[in-house]
């Protein structure tokens, strides 16, 4: 029937209203593109960055770019400024300077028209001395004819000195030849942060009405577990927030380094602690070794019946609470850009545990992982020195997944520790607790957010999007999720790359610029994407 349609309007006008209406209502249900006339698939179906949008936005979107373009260097002062500010959440005295990269921040948005609140947290529990960074919110726009998207990011970072291993200065933003932008917190999560703040100065001076209400969710204790920040995104979800139809957040990276991606899904994070404990205080193994029995070999052997060496968790229960695999998340994989060489360059080395793409990313994504992190009291000082530890404390950590309730993976593994303690035979004693935990998340792909944020990303790089999840977690994800009742989107600005936490932290310029004019799209986008979901 659609070939029939075509061949009759093939004389008329390649611009009439109908045509494009067919094409438009139709386009993505075509078996193949053959069965399209060569003039449509000319006019149409070129491969461009505006393959499958060619009928809508282009005149906003084009003056918007263009802008974007233009203001780059402004841009990039903007996040110079914002390296500068050494805003640490995990060290004490930092804590003015959190403050004052919240203040910086209020005070962009203010000149930029947006309503701007800063909320105190109150005391930092533990360290009462201290006051918690205030959460900034801001609203920009308030038109009940426009949709009203929330959008999430931070702005403290990651402890960062020369004496880490830095090759720049890591609190002065420093371009090199090949455009990569080093700095503390460049990737995360201050340029993602501002590239939201420059999407609306863009809009602004090209003249572009903005498409939504935008809400921003910006905290300065993201680096330090968000502590306050569930407890005020719960209180705000019907005030501030309340008229949120959608939710984004821009604090990953793309799976690589050529392809964008949009992320639907991370692993939760179960964190605990073995304590061992037997003498009253640390002995010589020259006066005591063999008469005393010691705590750290007892702990070694219970930690290493945690997991084997391919990765099995050896925890009875665990395996039977994941949610099965099914054909439609399976055929996800298959195209992804990713390969095994990618890993090993990630890795440094080819010590990788499955053979092809698809089992290691189902492994880093949707099946639990356990790790064994440390051990807190033990000897661990270059040089030699021959003390049994009188207590130590193994850490270790496991990556759940759907359906694995928190609750749940508590029982288990404190029973299994017990069991494995018990059979050593031990006089020592042993305690297991969980230090803290966050929930897996996983939304639908399918959903309108994330298919407006896909015709954006092949808007401004030319390609269609991977859809993603992630073997880390962002606990604040599910909060939102939980509070508003909204889907949630991970837009992520930056590349595999990055190095985020790490030393040499940088955001490649293009991934900025391209990234302020993706968030952009993202919002004309989201502006008219039928609310519906596929």
């Amino acid at each position: 029937m659609l070939r029939t349609i075509f061949s009759k309007q093939i004389s008329a006008s390649l611009n009439s209203k109908l045509l494009k209406s067919c094409l438009h209502t139709q386009l993505h249900s075509l078996p193949k593109q053959s069965l399209l006339p060569p003039q449509i698939q000319r006019s149409y179906l070129t491969p461009s960055i505006r393959a499958h949008q060619a009928f809508k936005m282009a005149p906003q979107l084009d003056g918007y770019f263009k802008q974007v373009d233009s203001l780059s260097e402004h841009f990039i002062e903007r996040l110079r400024k914002a390296v500068a500010i050494p805003s640490i959440s995990a060290e004490e005295d930092r804590r003015p300077d959190v403050v004052r990269m919240g203040e910086f921040l209020a005070a962009e948005l203010t000149a930029l028209g947006a309503q701007v609140e800063k909320r105190p947290l109150g005391k930092q529990p533990g360290k009462e001395h201290l006051e918690l960074p205030p959460v900034v919110i801001a609203r920009y726009g308030n038109d009940k004819k426009k949709r009203t998207i929330l959008v999430y990011g931070h702005y403290d970072v990651q402890p960062a000195g020369m004496e880490d291993g830095w090759a720049t200065q890591p609190f002065e933003l420093t371009i090199d030849d090949k455009g990569r932008m080093y700095g503390r917190g460049s990737t995360d999560d201050k340029g993602p942060v501002l590239g939201w703040l420059n999407a609306i100065e863009a809009h602004q001076k090209a003249g572009v009405d903005f498409p939504v209400n935008l809400l921003m969710c910006f905290e300065g204790m993201e680096e330090y577990g968000s502590e306050g920040l569930d407890d005020f995104i719960n209180a705000e979800a019907t005030k501030f927030f309340a008229d949120a139809d959608a939710v984004c957040i821009s604090d990953n990276y793309w799976l690589g380094t050529e392809k964008p991606c949009l992320t639907y899904g991370l692993r939760g994070c179960s964190y605990y602690g073995i304590e061992i404990f037997g003498p009253g205080q640390d002995l010589h193994s020259g006066v005591y070794g063999g008469t005393a029995q010691e705590p750290m070999t007892d702990l070694v052997r219970v930690l290493g019946s945690l997991v084997d060496t391919d990765g099995k968790i050896q925890i009875p229960g665990l395996a039977e609470l994941v949610a099965p695999l099914t054909d439609d998340e399976k055929a996800l994989y298959g195209n992804i850009a990713f390969t095994m060489d990618n890993l090993y360059e990630s890795i440094g080395s080819q010590t990788s545990i499955h053979p092809d793409k698809e089992s290691t990313l189902m492994a880093r994504w949707r099946y639990p992982s356990l790790s064994i992190h440390g051990i807190e009291g033990a000897f661990s000082q270059p040089g030699a020195k021959t003390v049994i530890p009188a207590k130590v404390i193994g850490k270790f950590s496991i990556r759940t997944v759907p359906n694995m309730e928190p609750e749940v993976v508590d029982k288990l593994v404190f029973k299994y520790v017990d069991a494995v303690f018990k059979k050593l035979g031990s006089k020592n004693s042993i305690k297991c607790e969980m230090l803290h935990a966050g929930k897996w998340w996983v939304a639908s792909p399918k959903h309108w957010n994330f298919s407006a944020a896909a015709k954006a990303v092949e808007r401004v790089w030319g390609v269609k999007p991977d859809l993603t999840r992630e073997g880390g977690s962002i606990p604040v994800t599910l909060t939102f999720e939980q509070a508003t009742g909204k889907n949630v989107l991970l837009l992520p600005m930056g590349s595999s790359t990055d190095a985020a936490h790490s030393i040499n932290e940088k955001l490649d310029k293009k991934n900025y610029i391209e990234g302020i004019k993706m968030l952009g799209a993202y919002l004309h986008y989201v502006a008219e994407e039928p609310m519906v979901e596929q």
